[in-house]
């Protein structure tokens, strides 16, 4: 079984990678049985998404489809493991295509399983998320 350490740079990982926008490089981050959850309501891409190849094909595409090539990018601001659950406090930044600057504040709870990101619970604001879309 990992240690919180090992999960924690599990999590930084998948930031890095996820800053990239290369899906395929994502996907490999992600556990076959992955889940994604927003944790708003009424705002695009809100629920659940599940498995892995959803999350990437379904969900992430078309999220980073709303942005110039390269964004969004992640900056972990705090992040703590107990176990296999990661937290994290971030910010996301970029350029949307319809030209606006995006500049968000996210909580995450991430849960890591075989070594690679299981569940995702991710929290925004989102009344934000609105008003640049």
């Amino acid at each position: 079984m990992a240690t919180a350490e090992q999960n924690e740079q599990i999590v930084r990982n998948f930031f890095k990678i996820l800053s990239t926008g290369e899906l395929e490089s994502i996907r490999k981050t992600l556990h076959a049985d992955a889940s994604w959850t927003p944790m708003v309501k009424n705002v695009p891409g809100a629920g659940v998404h599940a498995p892995r190849d959803v999350i990437v094909d379904k969900f992430l595409a078309p999220v980073r489809g709303l942005f110039e090539d390269g964004d969004p990018k992640t900056t972990i601001d705090n992040i703590f493991a107990k176990g296999n659950v990661v937290c994290v406090e971030s910010r996301g930044k970029g350029k949307l295509r319809n030209g606006k600057i995006y500049d968000n504040q996210y909580c995450w709870v991430i849960e890591v399983k075989d070594g690679l990101v299981w569940r995702i619970r991710e929290y925004m604001d989102s009344h934000y998320v609105m008003s640049v879309v």
